[in-house]
């Protein structure tokens, strides 16, 4: 039998993952937020992985919460992840997995792109993966790793925010195909951002040919879900920390204020 495989958060996603371990073999523990990691670790001292799930909301307060001896074997994949969101905690090399299929309650998961992966466990989540036919890339450095993340959060944001100012119902390709100078100012605005919480400068028309690519992976994925509120929130909130201009996503907050 393989070691085991804690998962922390069991939500959609984490329910995924945990079949894609479960058909290799490998035995799965949950965690739920109400129980104790500490008390958790006494008993799984030597997990093989810990995929923290949780969502992003709840992100920084489990982080504070992970015990020391799964520090090392810690997985992360949430959205609007950037590298210093776990150093910060004091943890250097995580395995960080851009995940690039969605799953909704009722409904079987859809990929709109391979995920992305880096770190030590990578292979491990990969090739779980592959068993349910979902496709992961194994990045090669931090530096991809890094381009994969602000990839990830341009699309995520760009097209939440974008949402908010358009019709409920709104889809990627209706706002690539009929609103793309909002989407490509919004996600000009975004890319301030994530150089600013980088402090590093992006190729800006590699990441829009990504966007690109990642809305021909599911044309009709709706561009508001419940987060959007909360991410137009956390833009401004960044941009005034920055003291950076965002205009587009400014006119936005104005419009869902009216």
């Amino acid at each position: 039998m393989h070691p085991l495989i804690v998962i922390i958060g069991i939500g959609q996603l984490a329910g995924v993952f945990a079949r894609a371990f479960l058909r290799s073999g490998y035995p799965v523990y949950p965690v739920t937020r109400s129980m104790n990691l500490a008390a958790e670790a006494e008993k799984i001292a030597t997990p093989q992985l810990v995929l923290l799930a949780v969502a992003e909301k709840d992100f920084p307060d489990v982080m504070a919460t992970i015990p020391p001896p799964w520090t090392n074997p810690l997985g992360l994949l949430q959205n609007e992840l950037l590298p210093r969101d776990w150093k910060n905690f004091g943890i250097e090399q995580p395995t960080v997995i851009s995940v690039w299929f969605e799953k909704k309650k009722g409904r079987d998961y859809k990929v709109l792109l391979p995920s992305r992966c880096f770190g030590p466990r990578a292979i491990l989540i990969a090739d779980c993966l592959k068993n349910l036919e979902i496709p992961c890339h194994v990045l090669q450095s931090e530096d991809e790793l890094l381009f994969e993340l602000v990839f990830k959060n341009v699309f995520v944001l760009t097209i939440n925010i974008a949402g908010l100012a358009l019709k409920d119902g709104a889809t990627t390709n209706s706002l690539w195909t009929d609103h793309r100078e909002l989407a490509h100012e919004i996600a000009a605005d975004v890319i301030d951002i994530q150089q600013w919480l980088t402090g590093k400068d992006f190729l800006r028309d590699r990441l829009m040919a990504a966007m690109a690519q990642a809305v021909n992976g599911d044309p009709r994925h709706r561009c508001r879900g419940r987060s959007a509120p909360g991410r137009l929130e956390r833009a401004i909130a960044l941009a005034d920390q920055a003291d950076l201009k965002i205009p587009a996503i400014r006119k936005v907050r104005v419009l869902t204020d009216s």
